[in-house]
């Protein structure tokens, strides 16, 4: 009986975490009444105020489940790739696959970001921690070939590349082929972009890039007599 409360508290919590989420990205925060977050779950207002003493801590939470993913899941993909392009890719598709999955993750973000930044930033604040630790593997990754990467930037960079892309793609996508066919152009495009600004042309890595257009040291030709 304990476990089916507990189950059933647990339950009614993730549904308004899931339906916040959902009506924050469409109306924004400050455009969605929590009678509307109550509707949308099927219980009371007064049933939703005791899981969340107030809309903003509604807020909080749908921005808490966002970041405990990034939390949990990004610190074991680094540790466990042991190579700089491996540890690319799994950052890379974990952070692109979470916000493709649910773009109204990314929505919120992005509609947090224009209509509350200062409420934005103290958000993204909680995780620049991560971000910092991302961009030490990335330059630990480049050594001394750094070039003109600003790994710090870059990751930031990137984040807003991959927000910015799942927000939009059910819209964008498509000016690259119905359905599949466009998101899968779509989805291989930035990937490729993301790549290729850290690790060169086409994401080879750059000593390769530097041993594919070295020239071959021409032999010395024997010198004849009509030589001059």
């Amino acid at each position: 009986m304990v476990e089916t409360a507990v189950a059933r508290k647990s339950s009614v919590r993730d549904q308004v975490v899931a339906e916040a989420t959902r009506l924050f990205a469409a109306s924004g925060f400050d455009a969605t009444p929590l009678q509307d977050i109550a509707d949308a779950v099927g219980v009371s207002k007064q049933a939703v105020l005791h899981h969340f003493p107030s809309k903003e801590h509604i807020r909080q939470g749908v921005m808490e489940a966002i970041f405990a993913h990034w939390r949990d899941q990004l610190p074991r993909l680094l540790l466990s790739a042991t190579e700089s392009h491996a540890r690319f890719d799994a950052v890379l598709g974990e952070v692109y696959t979470f916000f493709a999955a649910n773009p109204d993750r990314a929505r919120f973000i992005a509609r947090e970001t224009l209509d509350r930044p200062a409420q934005a930033r103290a958000m993204l604040g909680h995780i620049a921690p991560l971000l910092r630790g991302i961009a030490g593997y990335i330059r630990a990754g480049l050594g001394e070939k750094q070039d003109d990467v600003d790994p710090d930037a870059y990751v930031v960079h990137v984040m807003q590349l991959v927000i910015g892309a799942t927000a939009m793609a059910d819209v964008t996508s498509a000016l690259l082929g119905d359905g599949a066919t466009g998101r899968a152009r779509y989805d291989r495009e930035l990937t490729r972009i993301a790549k290729a600004s850290l690790f060169g042309r086409r994401g080879a890595r750059p000593r390769e890039t530097a041993a594919a257009t070295k020239k071959p040291a021409k032999g010395r030709r024997r010198r004849t007599r009509g030589d001059t």
